[in-house]
């Protein structure tokens, strides 16, 4: 799908689905879901990373190889990947095989992960200089997808001829970093393919767009402008509605932030307004997360989602 941004600059406009949590009460609802997205037409799916919660969270890399196989068209990637709690040989490895298996649909994307997160208490990992950690994956990671055999002799990972095969089918394979910081925005230029708003505003994420495509200049590195992407919670009902009084909460306990930065309520019109305004800034790549409690739920908030999104994105964008 191409649609005009204001100013005459057209941009591929990619809607996709995620989950903010596992609200399925079994695998083969889970599955059902995911089959309906495939064939409606959904661009892509995206799986939270967290490792540890007393709710339910599918681990998302092992959920990104079961996608690969019960899959023929969607993409996929994980919204985003800590990777300061990850190994970036294994976590190399585990991505150009999965890419290698869909046949070149997995979209990986990383960013620190919140330091609000238990994951960092629960093993004792600290969060000190995770940036740097971060970058020094980075680059052996993308090294390693680009066939080199890697040396590497960093402050935080060392590797001797470290090689990996079969390579991803993507070539560059895409890499989506998360966070607005300063470093985040270098670290994009630098590394990335593309960039995940966290729970940025339009006009917030609009800046760092443009911050991030002068940081890819100055590293002289190609940044493609489609590659900007935001993701939201949306409901068609009420503030009032118990899904989303618990995700609100949730959300700002998580974030500190109002509810209202990273969730839509109430009917397909104000959905895409707010797609409207992010592609107004830039952003033209979109993770939508179903609020629902159950599979009924899920299955109903999704159905609305393709009907009254999906089918009329392109109404409402080209007005």
């Amino acid at each position: 799908m191409i649609f005009k941004r204001r100013g005459g600059f057209k941009m591929a406009i990619g809607l996709g689905l995620g989950m903010a949590t596992y609200t399925f009460s079994t695998a083969k609802g889970y599955w059902r879901w995911v089959k309906r997205c495939d064939e409606a037409g959904v661009d892509s799916l995206w799986q939270t990373d967290r490792l540890i919660s007393k709710e339910p969270f599918l681990e998302c890399l092992t959920v990104m190889a079961g996608l690969a196989g019960a899959t023929t068209k969607i993409k996929f990637g994980m919204n985003v990947a800590s990777l300061g709690l990850r190994d970036p040989l294994m976590t190399a490895k585990q991505c150009a095989t999965i890419d290698y298996l869909s046949d070149g649909r997995l979209l990986p994307a990383f960013g620190l992960g919140s330091n609000r997160s238990r994951d960092w208490v629960a093993t004792g990992t600290a969060t000190k200089a995770r940036g740097q950690r971060m970058n020094e994956a980075l680059e052996i990671m993308t090294r390693l997808w680009a066939g080199e055999e890697v040396t590497f002799s960093g402050k935080h990972f060392q590797y001797d001829k470290a090689h990996i095969s079969p390579g991803p089918v993507q070539q560059p394979l895409p890499l989506w970093i998360g966070g607005s910081s300063e470093a985040a925005i270098e670290r994009s230029g630098k590394y990335g393919t593309g960039w995940q708003a966290a729970f940025d505003t339009p006009e917030e994420a609009g800046v760092v767009v443009e911050k991030i495509l002068h940081a890819a200049e100055r590293n002289s590195r190609p940044m493609d402008k489609d590659h900007f992407s935001a993701g939201f919670g949306v409901r068609f009902g009420s503030w009032e509605d118990e899904p989303v009084k618990k995700m609100a909460e949730d959300f700002e306990k998580r974030t500190g932030k109002e509810a209202s930065r990273g969730i839509v309520v109430g009917n397909g019109d104000q959905i895409l307004e707010r797609i409207q305004s992010y592609v107004d800034n830039g952003v033209s790549k979109f993770i939508l997360r179903p609020i629902g409690i159950g599979d009924e739920e899920m299955f109903e908030q999704t159905e609305q989602i393709i009907e009254d999104v999906l089918n009329k994105s392109d109404q409402l964008l080209e007005a």
